[in-house]
């Protein structure tokens, strides 16, 4: 799927899953620059994903980086529930099974290194 495409997703409550470095900011920006920076376009996009909805990120960051990287994401104002540490550098891999009434439960992006999300997500009732 390319990253400038608009997908239907259904009035349920959803799960986002994001990586940190390369998708939401600049990859490797807080060893480069000294500090992380967002993407263009990210917190605006975070912002539009309702309360009810979880937002899990997921990052090969360790451990000793929670604190700066939290931080950071606080003070960016940049929502979520969770934080993963420690994930292998490979592919990421979700597995969900779809629905009786033929709903796909899991929706994989990839996108360009330092360019954030450009798709758009329209809410169908008939999901």
């Amino acid at each position: 799927m390319n990253n400038n495409s608009n997908i239907k997703v259904s009035s349920l409550g959803k799960t986002w899953i994001f990586d940190i470095d390369g998708t939401i900011v600049k990859h490797n920006g807080y060893k480069i620059d000294g500090e992380d920076s967002l993407l263009e376009g990210a917190r605006e996009f975070i912002d539009k994903i309702p309360e009810n909805d979880m937002i899990i990120f997921i990052t090969s960051r360790t451990e000793d980086m929670k604190d700066e990287t939290e931080k950071f994401l606080k003070i960016n104002r940049i929502k979520f529930d969770y934080i993963i540490y420690n994930a292998p550098f490979g592919e990421r891999i979700l597995i969900n099974d779809r629905k009786p009434s033929g709903l796909r439960t899991s929706i994989a992006l990839n996108t360009e290194r330092d360019v954030f999300l450009s798709t758009n997500f329209e809410i169908d009732e008939n999901l």
